[in-house]
């Protein structure tokens, strides 16, 4: 058997892709509005800036995958790539630990059951994966860059273009921290929409699309947060290379 796909992992990947939207020229309100004298894609650049320079966040999100299915999120994760959380599928779930440049997974039958899809041996390997902590290998191309922060942000952006013609709206409160919205209705018909942080850095907290055939919405917290995750004890730890090689 090789570990060659882990599905649930990956789509935390394709959720990256749509969750920043940028802005476009607009300019308007008074000097006693915040961020007055900038236009929209100002403010998204430097949202944009500050969210890479933060030592840690939270994200939290849902999504639509192609298809259909929906897909939960919930990742801690640092500039040194430690990270932990929890991604969703539609009742494949998995618990997620980074530490130490070692990504552990626990997830339950469901999920091992994407996973391991047409995998030969799988039937012999579930029973020793599902709820258990599995050691993944380093080389593995599926999970690669999986908690790399900078390349998050990094794919969010990818697509400047997507970035213009947003309008700033008003000032809304996202848990109890102040925001400035910017939206923008896009062709397809789908509204985008970010929230900045107007006091202290202007950290993205939160991004929505709302219509068309791929909704979703994420809530960035916890920034300048230590993210500590715990190595596994041995017991609870099965390495899914060793046992690919055993071919048990």
């Amino acid at each position: 058997m090789r570990a060659s796909k882990v599905t649930g992992v990956i789509g935390i990947m394709g959720l990256s892709a749509v969750l920043l939207t940028g802005c476009g020229d607009d300019n308007d309100g008074g000097s006693d509005k915040p961020f007055a004298k900038d236009s929209a894609d100002q403010i998204a650049s430097k949202a944009v800036e500050a969210t890479k320079k933060a030592d840690s966040m939270r994200l939290k999100g849902d999504m639509r995958q192609p298809g259909g299915k929906s897909l939960s999120v919930d990742l801690a994760v640092d500039q040194e790539k430690n990270c932990e959380g929890s991604v969703d599928t539609e009742g494949a779930k998995a618990e997620l630990r980074h530490t130490n440049a070692t990504l552990f997974v626990r997830g339950n039958e469901q999920y091992w059951k994407n996973s391991l899809k047409n995998q030969p041996g799988s039937d012999k390997v579930m029973s020793k994966v599902v709820d258990k902590w599995v050691k993944m290998p380093a080389d593995d191309a599926s999970t690669s860059g999986l908690c790399d922060k900078q390349g998050l942000i990094a794919s969010m952006d990818e697509d400047k273009s997507t970035r213009k013609g947003m309008k700033k709206g008003d000032t809304t409160s996202i848990d109890g921290q102040e925001a400035i919205t910017l939206t923008k209705k896009a062709s397809g018909g789908e509204t985008h929409t970010m929230y900045v942080a107007t006091e202290g850095k202007p950290y993205i907290l939160r991004t929505t699309v709302k219509g068309g055939d791929k909704p979703n919405e994420a809530t960035f917290t916890d920034y300048n947060k230590p993210v500590s995750p715990k190595t596994p004890a041995k017991g609870e730890t099965v390495d899914l290379k060793e046992l690919a090689a055993s071919g048990q």
